[in-house]
């Protein structure tokens, strides 16, 4: 039976919360193998003056154990 395990991460960028999402799944997959998913808990973003400066989310990714 395959059996997954869940994490929470925080990541952000200068760019999109897209992008975001992308640095928090190549982060992880530094040091987890066999990622399943990811799941945006929350987005939210800095502003500097008039203009967004940092997208940030919150989420969950999961992968798949060994046996």
């Amino acid at each position: 039976m395959a059996m997954l395990k869940v994490i929470e991460v925080l990541a952000e960028s200068d760019t999109s919360w897209e992008d975001a999402a992308q640095n928090a799944v190549a982060k992880a997959a530094r040091t987890v193998e066999n990622i399943k998913s990811i799941y945006i808990k929350e987005m939210e973003a800095t502003v500097d003056g008039d203009r967004i400066g940092k997208y940030r989310i919150n989420a969950k990714i999961s992968f798949l154990l060994k046996d």
